[in-house]
């Protein structure tokens, strides 16, 4: 059974028509958020970060939200094979012990371990990925606004009650809740942020771990950061509540390893089927997603989620087993796109 499903919208798909895809034609890359979903894009980041992208000497944009975030900026670092692979480790091996009679961790106690983790992998080595000679990136966050200002024990709830209905109607009306903001060591973005509100703020040594933290901090699973150096002042969180898979006017050709088809634009997007369609801002993307067929083949039939946390509660070494197992079958994933690249057929290509 083939892993891999390769889609492409119009534009990409006629660039490889005509010119196969070659590293040096890739000007962005994507990371989504997803939680535990995006372990099985580990060997894909590998063979690209590794020995693909390598190949070339263009200045690629990394642009990404919540676990998409930490994908992107550990990519950036010195010898990103290895620290991917740490990455890899380190996410399978996270664990919260939980008291007896309690099914979850409470947010104090996620947010503090995950701020221990975040700086004893990247601590003492910002400079590498602010300044990697090739790589650019842009750590995507949601700046809360209004009731969501700041976090509270009700006015929280209510403020994304709100961002909810506001979505429903028209999805820019939720920047009156939630603002996208983009930690970036650059002056410019590699999309079109007139999308949705949208303000840039410079990525350095002083603000770059709380950055991280906020775009990976789940609304009432991760507390809040607030007041990030540099930053509007006030509540982040999780990059992916504005742009949960970053369907965004991107610049020049994209290439996007994903764990699905749809990119959709939301987290709150995700039961609003009408909003999981491809649009034109992805008409130069091409995504490499795997086959549903394939991901029931994987530990428990699916992909590594969040709900394996309760599912295994203290169970740390089957949960480590399942996701260690999804982990490495997805090597198959790298090992055929590498094939395709040696010949691009375009029949495998999927209309995205």
């Amino acid at each position: 059974m083939q892993a891999l499903r390769i889609y492409a919208g119009p534009k990409a798909l006629a660039h490889i028509r005509q010119h196969g895809l070659q590293p040096e034609h890739v000007g962005v890359i994507p990371g989504a958020a997803g939680g535990p979903k995006g372990l099985i894009l580990g060997p894909l980041d590998r063979f690209l970060f590794g020995e693909w992208l390598p190949q070339s000497t263009q200045a690629v944009d990394l642009v990404g939200a919540s676990i998409g975030a930490w994908r992107m900026a550990t990519a950036c670092l010195h010898q990103p094979v290895q620290a991917l692979e740490r990455l890899e480790r380190d996410y399978i091996a996270q664990h919260y012990e939980l008291p007896v009679g309690q099914k979850r961790p409470t947010a104090q106690q996620v947010t503090e371990e995950f701020a221990r983790n975040l700086a004893a992998f990247y601590g003492g080595r910002i400079e590498e990925v602010l300044q990697h000679p090739r790589y650019r990136l842009h750590v995507v966050t949601s700046h809360g606004r209004g009731l969501l200002q700041r976090e509270h024990p009700w006015r929280t709830p209510l403020g994304y009650a709100g961002a909810f209905m506001r979505n429903l109607i028209h999805r820019p009306a939720m920047g009156a809740s939630l603002e996208r903001v983009v930690f970036s060591n650059q002056p410019e973005l590699p999309f079109d942020p007139r999308d949705y509100p949208t303000q840039l703020v410079a990525l350095t040594p002083q603000n770059f771990m709380p950055a991280v933290q906020a775009s990976c901090s789940i609304p009432f699973v991760l507390q809040a950061v607030h007041d990030i150096s540099g930053a509007p002042a006030g509540a982040y969180w999780d990059g992916g509540i504005t742009d949960y898979h970053l369907h965004l006017n991107y610049k020049g050709l994209v290439l996007y390893p994903h764990f699905q088809q749809a990119v959709v634009p939301g987290w709150l997007d995700k039961s609003l089927k009408w909003r999981h369609k491809s649009t034109a801002f992805l008409d130069n993307t091409i995504v490499l997603a795997p086959n549903p067929e394939w991901v029931q083949t994987l530990p428990n039939g699916k992909l590594p989620d969040r709900s394996d946390f309760m599912t295994y509660a203290n169970d740390l070494p089957g949960r480590v087993q399942a996701w260690t197992g999804a982990a490495k079958a997805s090597q198959q994933l790298a090992d055929e796109f590498a094939q395709w690249l040696r010949d691009p057929q375009v029949d495998r290509v999927r209309p995205l």
